[in-house]
């Protein structure tokens, strides 16, 4: 026998009443789940407010943005690869009026720019379907679209043009200019150099200065010449010269050689004497003896 509640009911069996609650409970949540048309800031919105105002143009489809009836014209030609040399107009012109009469309906003032060229469409077309008479085939005035394809090629290169610079990074559009701030003090804070680290900078130059350093070799202009006149000149003041005196004041080792080289000219040309009275004795250097 099971053991009853104090509500009357056997324990451990749910109560009806508690059921019948909870699918209630569902159902309303159900219901209002279908009736929120919105969240605002994370609460439901059951119903639009009163003051809620949406303009006439929230809801209009928007056509493809143009930027002129030439623009118009290419795209419609470049979508369906017609050759632009060889338009075909009746299509061209049929697809064309559409589009303007789409913006007739909202914008009149936009629509006038594309009526003229749909004009010229259509007059275009109509002298194309026209017959020729016969003044006009023995002078053949061209091709009516030829005006037409000259200003779409010219308007496709500017436009073409335009988009590559416009793909170019651009200042405020593509990247920044990274700015940083610099705190500048009133008193300049020198820093602190340790002798040590002076006399190290000072090994660093000299070092730096042997490895660039150039060994330049220059020419010195010698003349044989001035230095026989120069031993001519000495020994008329002296009778006898000795050797090694002829060399004094001669500094530098070419100068030594080429006064060498002049004694010797000297010696060839018979204008002076080397004697020695005996071997390893003293070599002097006189005048040559010239009979009167």
């Amino acid at each position: 026998m099971v053991p009853e509640q104090a509500g009357g009911s056997p324990a451990g069996d749910p109560n009806p009443d508690d059921g019948a609650i909870a699918d209630d409970a569902l159902n309303a949540a159900a219901d209002a789940a279908e009736a929120t048309i919105a969240r605002l800031y994370g609460e439901p919105l059951l119903r639009l407010p009163n003051d809620l105002y949406i303009p006439p143009d929230a809801l209009e489809v928007f056509l493809d943005a143009f930027e002129g009836p030439l623009d118009l014209l290419l795209y419609l030609i470049r979508k369906q690869n017609f050759n632009i040399l060889d338009i075909p107009m009746a299509q061209v012109t049929l697809q064309y009026l559409e589009y303007v009469e789409q913006i007739r309906k909202s914008n009149l003032e936009l629509a006038a720019e594309y009526l003229l060229m749909a004009a010229m469409l259509i007059e275009i077309k109509s002298r194309m379907l026209l017959p020729k008479r016969q003044d006009e085939l023995i002078e053949d005035a061209g091709d009516p679209r030829a005006e037409l394809v000259r200003r779409l090629l010219e308007y496709e290169q500017i436009k073409t043009a335009a988009q590559q610079l416009g793909a170019l990074p651009q200042l405020d559009r593509d990247f920044l200019r990274p700015s940083l701030p610099v705190e500048q003090g009133l008193a300049p804070v020198w820093p602190h150099v340790d002798p040590h680290d002076l006399q190290r900078a000072w090994m660093d130059v000299l070092r730096r200065a042997k490895l660039t350093q150039h060994h330049r070799i220059g020419r010195e202009e010698l003349s044989v010449r001035e230095h026989m006149s120069a031993i001519l000149r000495t020994l008329q003041s002296n009778r006898f010269v000795e050797f090694s005196e002829l060399f004094h004041g001669q500094a530098s080792v070419p100068v030594v050689v080429v006064h060498f080289v002049a004694m010797l000219e000297l010696a060839k040309e018979t204008l002076i004497e080397i004697t020695q009275a005996e071997p390893f004795a003293p070599i002097y250097v006189r005048l040559a003896y010239s009979p009167a």
